[in-house]
């Protein structure tokens, strides 16, 4: 017969993650912002984007949506960009006729 010993024990983990409903949110509004609704949505997703950055990095591990929350910045910023470009091109298009 062996001398089975437990081993150490372990520390208990950060507890179960969620993902911040802020990241989800702002990858909607950034996907929505670029097909259909425009500039406001898509500063909406930006914002909300960063508060959902600034959240999950302060929860210890314990939130997850980092990507979600990048992509919702990021489809904020086209959106916009979007927006400015196509006001120009209207304002160039009618200035000139």
């Amino acid at each position: 017969m062996t001398d089975q010993h437990p081993g150490p024990p372990t520390a208990p983990g950060p507890g179960p993650t969620t993902t911040n409903a802020k990241a989800t949110w702002s990858l909607v509004g950034g996907i929505l912002s670029v097909t259909v609704c425009g500039v406001i949505i898509g500063v909406v997703a930006i914002i909300v984007g960063n508060q959902a950055k600034a959240e999950i990095a302060a929860s210890g591990g314990l939130q997850t949506g980092e990507i979600r929350a990048k992509w919702g910045v990021i489809l904020g910023w086209i959106s916009v960009a979007l927006s400015v470009l196509v006001a120009i091109i209207v304002g160039i298009t009618y200035a000139g006729g």
